[in-house]
């Protein structure tokens, strides 16, 4: 019997720190049972060569091909699962608007469990296909489609993590979109949790309940409380929308007469496990409470274009020693894709940094020191999700979980452009950062399993 249950071999690139890629070239990467990265060897090591001699011709062996690349599985901290259906459309409205016109009629159909499971299973294939092996989901306030949603990413090998979401202020929100009462509000939210906790105990790859007010305005003070006790009492993630828009922001300032940031933290909602998304209004005491308590931050570049009024200043809440990973939003973002985020996210900084008003002097226009390089912003999508979600998830290195998708750059319908056989790595890489498609994904695998191929 052989002592790791699949030995694979290729190159990879994982972040060694936010602004430095990892390669490993031509190494062997050894996991057990549990899906575990146990040992990474390289071609110098001395059982090198007796590993390979071991497991080559074996089914538990897969060598990449010439010019593929294994890179870590993205981590998406911000999907509104039900919102899927309404991808690409009607971005071009208001926020309010948008919520009240088109979101929140959608979600409230998924009251019924049969269009409730053609979306999520659609969703859930998609995100993997896109390379997302871990998503954190707001699902809708219907406890069983909430449930429905976290049994497909079980059944699919996607390691998700699901909210049901509480709105449970009548003033707040429609009459045919939002929890009966308070009392009900926390009542479904406590079976979900003792629910998803269920279902991970099969689960190789871990669902994971996740408290989830959808942001202030819509839940009661009461309701805020009851939830930040619940997420203690289960110790559970925690997840809402903080200092998102001017709009979000001033009301909160004007309900509180406090930012956000320091509202959830009084309701117990800042915690160790907490990821707040977009968080684009945040000051400097807000990031100090952040990185205080633990609190991650979702960046979500391509929905902040739409719905946030502002460039998110990222570099400045890293040197605030804030975690920060990388979301989709969908809806408010149109794409499923981290890659198309990751590009996003670059070139929002750079615009923060060199302004976009022309009318003012070069010097004047823009935020110094705004903008991060495509390293920084796949860390975000990697490790820095990781590191949010505290798993140990988004690196290919030992003790992390064999989360990957397998890159192909000479896929014949969409080659990249490498022309130099000698071309240098770092090179590629940013090739695939910029110009990868998920055609080019040939592979996704999660904890140890594959999930999805070509």
């Amino acid at each position: 019997m052989s002592k790791y249950m699949q030995l694979f071999q290729g190159t990879s690139f994982s972040s060694k720190s936010p602004t430095e890629i990892q390669v490993l070239t031509d190494c062997l990467y050894c996991i057990n049972a549990d899906g575990m990265i146990e040992r990474v060897v390289a071609p110098e090591d001395a059982e090198y060569q007796s590993l390979l001699d071991t497991y080559q011709g074996s089914d538990s062996f897969h060598r990449l091909e010439e010019g593929q690349y294994f890179l870590p599985g993205f981590v998406d901290l911000h999907v509104h699962a039900p919102q899927w259906a309404q991808s690409g459309t009607a971005l071009d409205i208001p926020l309010y608007d948008w919520l009240n016109t088109y979101t929140f009629p959608l979600e409230s159909k998924f009251s019924d469990l049969e269009f409730a499971q053609k979306v999520y299973e659609d969703l859930v294939s998609t995100l993997l296909a896109n390379g997302t092996t871990t998503a954190l989901y707001f699902a809708t306030v219907h406890k069983e489609a909430s449930l429905l949603l976290a049994e497909i990413c079980a059944g699919k090998g996607q390691r998700g993590l699901v909210g049901k979401v509480v709105m449970d202020d009548p003033e707040q929100n429609p009459d045919y979109y939002r929890d009966a009462d308070t009392s009900t509000a926390l009542v479904d939210t406590e079976a979900f949790i003792i629910a998803v906790k269920e279902l991970a105990k099969t689960t190789k790859q871990g669902v994971y309940p996740v408290v989830t007010p959808r942001f202030i305005p819509s839940c009661t003070d009461a309701g805020l409380k009851g939830l930040g006790e619940l997420a203690a009492k289960y110790d559970t993630y925690v997840q809402s929308h903080c200092s998102e828009s001017d709009w979000a922001h001033g009301y909160v300032k004007d309900r509180f007469q406090k930012n956000d940031a320091f509202a959830l933290h009084d309701f117990g909602l800042l915690r160790d496990k907490s990821v707040m998304a977009h968080c684009n209004f945040l000051d400097d005491q807000d990031a100090e409470l952040f990185a205080d308590t633990g609190t991650a931050i979702a960046h979500c570049p391509i929905s902040n274009a739409y719905f946030a009024n502002s460039v998110i200043p990222v570099a400045r809440f890293h040197a605030h020693n804030v975690e920060i990973g990388l979301g989709s939003d969908l809806s408010g973002g149109f794409s499923p894709s981290l890659f198309d985020n990751i590009r996003q996210a670059v070139m929002s900084s750079r615009m923060l940094e060199d302004g976009v008003n022309t009318s003012l002097p070069a010097a004047e226009r823009g935020v110094p020191k705004s903008r991060i390089t495509v390293h920084e912003a796949f860390y975000l999508a990697t490790a820095g999700g990781g590191e949010s979600l505290s798993l140990p998830i988004g690196r290919i290195q030992e003790n992390y979980v064999w989360d990957v998708q397998v890159i192909d750059t000479r896929l014949p319908s969409a080659k990249l452009p490498i022309f130099d056989e000698l071309e240098d790595v770092q090179d590629i890489f940013q090739k695939i950062m910029y110009l990868a498609r998920p055609e080019h994904i040939r592979e996704v695998w999660v904890q140890g399993e594959k999930v999805h191929s070509r």
